[in-house]
C-alpha cells in the first residue's frame, strides 16, 4: 500500500527591494512602474506575485512557496536589478558588419524610425527593420562598428537581435558566404 507522505510547505515567501535613491517607484493596475529623470520602464506583475510599497523597500510576495513561485520571484528580482543598473550605467550592444562579396551598409533614419541594409549579398532592395521603442535607444553607426545603447537592457538587446536576424543568409553555404551583421559585444560578455 503506497501511502503519500506530505512535507510541511511554507505558506509565503517574501523578499524585499531596497530602492536606490533618486529613483521613483510605484504600482499601477498589477504593474511596477520605475521611474529616473525623464526614462520610465514598466515591469508586469505575475499572477502569482504581489508587491506593496513602503517608504523606498519594495516587498514582493507570494501566498505559496513551491519551486515556480520561487522562480517567478528570482526572475522578476533580477529584472528589477537589471532595471536600477540600466538607470544608472545604461546598457550598450556593439554589433559588426561583415562583409566578404559586397560592401554592407546599414542605416537608421530616425524620422521613419527603422534600420536599413543595403547590398546584403549585391540585393537591389535594402533590407528593412523597424526599431523596437525607438524613443528609449540611441544608434551610432561608424562602418564597420554598429552602437545600440539604452538605459532599458530589453530595448537594447532586442534592437541588436533584430538587426542580426535580419541580415541573415538563409539558403546558401556558410562557409562562404560570411556577409551578415553580428552582435560582438554585450552586456557581460565579449565574443572577439
Amino acid at each position: 500500500m503506497n501511502k503519500k507522505i506530505k512535507g510541511k510547505v511554507k505558506k509565503e515567501q517574501r523578499e524585499t527591494i531596497v530602492i536606490p535613491a533618486g529613483i521613483e517607484a510605484k504600482i499601477e493596475d498589477n504593474e511596477l512602474v520605475f521611474k529616473k529623470e525623464n526614462n520610465e520602464v514598466r515591469r508586469k506583475l505575475d499572477v502569482m506575485i504581489k508587491a506593496s510599497l513602503e517608504g523606498n523597500n519594495l516587498t514582493l510576495s507570494t501566498n505559496k512557496s513551491r519551486r515556480m513561485e520561487k522562480r517567478k520571484l528570482g526572475t522578476l528580482r533580477s529584472h528589477i536589478s537589471n532595471i536600477f543598473e540600466g538607470f544608472n550605467q545604461g546598457y550598450e550592444y556593439e554589433l559588426e558588419i561583415c562583409h566578404i562579396h559586397f560592401p554592407i551598409t546599414v542605416t537608421y533614419d530616425k524620422t521613419k524610425k527603422e534600420f536599413a541594409v543595403k547590398n546584403l549579398l549585391g540585393e537591389r532592395s535594402p533590407r528593412i527593420v523597424k526599431a523596437y521603442m525607438p524613443e528609449k535607444v540611441e544608434v551610432e553607426i561608424k562602418a564597420p562598428i554598429i552602437k545600440i545603447k539604452s538605459f532599458d537592457l530589453e530595448v537594447a538587446g532586442q534592437n541588436a537581435a533584430n538587426l542580426e536576424k535580419i541580415a541573415k543568409i538563409r539558403n546558401r553555404d556558410r562557409n562562404k558566404f560570411q556577409d551578415g551583421i553580428f552582435i560582438t559585444k554585450k552586456p557581460g560578455k565579449h565574443f572577439l
